[in-house]
């Protein structure tokens, strides 16, 4: 499956696993990447909608994960 954004890559190998550093991180690539506030913020808003694995679901569907 290619993400919505394949240009946007994200290393969660080796970082820390914190549901809020991840999206902190996720988030900081959007906004480096020059993604507008209401994408980051459709982003986090589906993001945070399940638990941990609904949260690595939705960034594999928006970034590319290293």
């Amino acid at each position: 499956m290619t993400p919505k954004y394949p240009h946007i890559k994200v290393r969660l190998v080796g970082e820390d696993g914190n549901a809020f550093a991840i999206i902190g991180r996720v988030r900081k690539a959007m906004r480096d990447a020059g993604l507008t506030n209401p994408e980051m913020t459709e982003f986090i808003c589906q993001a945070t909608k399940g638990d941990y694995n609904h949260l690595l679901r939705t960034v594999m569907e928006w970034v590319e994960v290293e």
